[in-house]
């Protein structure tokens, strides 16, 4: 056995102690961002309510655009104006790419081998390629115009149907969205719909289960020692079912797809995502190698992250539209007026309608699909003069910088003629209308969205007139949010439709 000296002994504990009062030193000379009292294990966490966009634009009020939080064990840091977005998402946005994710996350998204919350790195560059080149392209978007027509009028069909039966009942205007949106997103993403039956009652029900799950706190990942507690309530378990059958349901899906090709004698070019992930994986051309689990993953985001924006944004417009009667027929006139004569609205119609394009971006203002943005800091950094460390969480509040009284006037109200007057548009380049986000990890999907959700709303005021059961007073409808990742309506949007006979 080797003794060291006493004196070298000394003098080691002397260097070592010196080093870590340097280090407590310096981190005490850190200027952070203002912070609110928080209590011990727990921090701020019960500061965030059930709507978290809400409590953190409250917070903000208080303690300024940049807050400090202390969630569990995590730093976060929120965001709630635009100078300090601009910060965050483009003077140091390659600082702040990288997105936090929790168990659930990893879990339900093969590891997180989706592109929404995958680290930064290689691996998301290739993926993000692929969905940005391969599946949200303008030239992508188009080709698939042929199924957004066919549901769309579907949709109107159906409605059409429901009001001869429920003409002074009124009919459940969110629940025929949710499956439009759906029934579009399964032929584009799936190649075929999945609505009705065992199979699709259940892959409906795997995909709410999914949304609800993603949006759950689970304790463990914000206090380690009491990760039992997701296993005593119930939420290990649920994930892992929904985990597996979610798995066996993509597998069923993508063996279907390999069938039918081997089956096909002619060559036919990608018809689906599906199709087209496999062909890259089939020709080794995207740069690194694809396996299974991230073509499962990849369309598992483009169902959470499209159809729940598309949903939410025809929800919130509709609503919106029945609490503002002059707006609603202000936009039906346009629509009327330059669809004259024709029985649906096409997309090459929909460029003329400016006005429609308003109320579409007023409607994402006041209710942007993700109102509160992830990200993460990869290494020390320093915004607007406060230090902030690596790994620090950042929420970025989308929701609060669409109703800023320092950038909007009359925030609270729904006044699409407002974007008559500026150049302010949602690409991610001015930082007081981010829905889509913004830099590297902003939604590479926003033509996607718009592409379905401004076609569908032209047709179906195209074709009915809307008005609420009862005839309560439009600004009665009441406009309760949701709880989870995509905020809609809590209460569905209950509606009477008339066939216009225009």
């Amino acid at each position: 056995m080797i003794f060291l000296p006493l004196s070298l002994l000394a003098s080691l504990i002397s260097i070592l102690f010196i080093a870590i009062l340097l280090k407590c030193f310096s981190k005490s000379q850190n200027i952070l961002p203002p912070s609110p009292w928080k209590l011990p294990v727990i921090g701020n966490l019960h500061q965030l309510g059930k709507h978290p966009h809400r409590s953190l634009q409250m917070l903000s009020k208080k303690y300024g655009p940049l807050m400090l939080l202390q969630l569990g064990k995590n730093p976060a840091l929120i965001v709630s104006s635009a100078d300090a977005a601009h910060e965050i998402l483009k003077t140091h946005d390659l600082v702040f790419s990288n997105r936090a994710k929790t168990s659930v996350h990893d879990r339900l998204l093969y590891g997180s081998k989706d592109m929404a919350f995958t680290s930064y790195g290689e691996y998301w560059r290739q993926v993000r390629s692929i969905c940005v080149i391969q599946l949200l392209s303008n030239t992508r978007v188009q080709s698939f115009n042929g199924v957004r027509e066919e549901e769309t009028l579907l949709m109107v069909k159906k409605i059409r149907e429901l009001c001869s039966v429920s003409r002074h009942l009124g009919m459940n205007l969110s629940d025929i969205l949710r499956e439009f949106t759906s029934d579009v997103f399964c032929r584009i993403a799936l190649g075929r719909k999945y609505a009705n039956g065992e199979t699709g009652n259940k892959f409906k029900f795997l995909l709410n289960e999914t949304v609800e799950l993603l949006g759950e706190f689970n304790v463990g990942s914000y206090i380690p020692w009491l990760r039992w507690v997701d296993r005593l309530n119930g939420l290990d378990k649920r994930v892992e079912i929904v985990a597996k059958e979610f798995d066996k349901f993509l597998q069923r899906v993508v063996d279907e797809h390999r069938d039918d090709k081997s089956k096909t004698s002619t060559e036919v070019g990608p018809t689906d995502f599906v199709d087209i992930l496999l062909e890259l994986q089939r020709q080794g051309k995207a740069g690194f190698s694809i396996q299974i689990d991230t073509v499962k993953a990849v369309i598992l985001d483009m169902f959470l992250a499209g159809s729940g924006s598309i949903f939410a944004l025809l929800e919130w417009s509709m609503t919106q539209l029945l609490r503002n009667p002059k707006v609603l027929e202000k936009l039906q006139n346009e629509v009327r007026q330059i669809a004259q004569g024709k029985s649906s609205v096409t997309e090459d119609d929909v460029p003329k309608m400016q006005y429609l394009k308003a109320v579409t971006k007023e409607s994402l203002r006041l209710h942007p699909p993700i109102p509160v943005i992830p990200r993460e800091s990869i290494q020390d950094v320093r915004v607007m003069g406060y230090d902030i460390d690596a790994k620090t969480q950042v929420f970025i509040n989308a929701w609060a910088l669409g109703r800023d009284p320092s950038l909007w006037e009359k925030p609270e109200e729904f006044q699409p003629g407002r974007f008559f007057k500026t150049d302010v548009d949602f690409k991610g380049f001015d930082f007081e209308f981010i829905p889509f986000g913004s830099g590297r990890r902003g939604c590479p999907g926003s033509q996607f969205t718009l592409a379905v959700s401004e076609l569908a709303l032209a047709n179906l005021l195209l074709n009915f007139n809307f008005e609420l059961v009862d005839k309560p007073k439009a600004k009665d409808l009441d406009i309760v949010e949701s709880t989870g990742v995509a905020v809609h309506k809590k209460y569905p949007l209950i509606v009477l439709a008339t066939p216009c006979s225009c």
